[in-house]
């Protein structure tokens, strides 16, 4: 019997979703705000289209795509139904409901954080555990995405968590910010540059398009004996650069599954008896407490 699922939420990014579930064989019923788009989603496959996820029939589990800053929201009205909740990052855009969530609902609700599933991620955390970067000293990333997309919150909620999720799945566990600096543009915050705990040092640049017109994805991880580049979201290679400087780059394959199926697949996986997907209540509350941290830091209010 196929799985069948809800899905609250279905904009841009929604109709991502849904086309990923109907490729993995699962039955979707869509949940939305008005039936403006009832009949184009049913077109591109949904089973059903109700108003508001409280309406959703009788499923396995609920995946949540609303706008962040109606996630806490959008969980709350799904949870009494007991069944697993996949939640699009972040959790919530505040730390106490996060915390509620997570403390109510620890082995039922999980984010997804779909750098986790990035070959190219995978690939930088298997270097790391190996030892053939040697000691890791330094990680960076940049995220710099073109225009501001999202009107509900800005790029600390929208961007950062990637990268917390990246930093989680390649050396373990989630750094301890030290400082930020952030900018604003009409009264937006924009941009943010986030230092965190030493030993290793991490720095995290997140904008939407303040100093560059142009998206830009890079994560670096610097070690004792190599440097390893991800140049970029879609790049299907690993760049390991010796510490010695005096040869041509290792180019370590980073080629699999997109991050979006590979994450639903992980859900619906633990739906028919799978493990969980990679981020816990508890990782995804640690993320809002990260992010609500560096606001802080950065002298905005949270």
């Amino acid at each position: 019997m196929a799985v069948t699922l809800g899905l609250v939420g279905c904009g841009r990014w929604g109709r991502l979703i849904l086309r990923d579930l109907l490729m993995l064989g699962v039955l979707v019923h869509v949940a939305v705000r008005d039936l403006h788009d009832r009949e184009e989603l049913l077109a591109l496959g949904a089973s059903s289209v109700v108003v508001g996820g409280e309406s959703l029939p009788d499923v396995d589990g609920i995946v949540v795509a609303t706008p962040t800053a109606v996630h806490a929201e959008s969980i709350e009205l799904v949870l009494p139904r007991g069944v697993p909740v996949f939640v699009e990052k972040p959790l919530t855009d505040d730390p106490r409901s996060a915390r509620s969530i997570s403390e109510r609902a620890p082995d039922r609700v999980f984010v997804m954080d779909k750098w986790r599933y990035h070959p190219g991620v995978h690939v930088l955390r298997d270097l790391v555990s190996s030892g053939r970067l040697g000691v890791v000293r330094e990680i960076r990333t940049i995220r710099v995405q073109d225009g501001m997309p999202h009107t509900d919150v800005d790029c600390t909620w929208i961007l950062l968590p990637h990268d917390l999720a990246i930093g989680r799945e390649v050396m373990g566990s989630y750094p301890r910010p030290v400082r930020a600096i952030g900018r604003t543009v009409d009264g937006v915050l924009c941009h943010v540059d986030a230092t965190f705990c030493i030993d290793p040092d991490v720095a995290m640049q997140v904008s939407f398009g303040v100093d560059s017109p142009e998206s830009e994805r890079r994560i670096t991880v610097v070690g004792t004996h190599a440097t390893a580049v991800l140049a970029g979201g879609w790049e299907e290679v690993v760049n390991v650069y010796p510490s010695s400087g005096r040869s041509a780059p290792e180019k370590v394959a980073a080629v699999g599954e997109l991050p979006l199926l590979a994450e639903l697949r992980a859900f619906v996986g633990h739906l028919t008896g799978g493990p969980p997907p990679a981020s816990s209540a508890a990782d995804a509350a640690r993320t809002v407490e990260i992010v609500s941290e560096v606001r802080s830091l950065a002298g905005v209010d949270s």
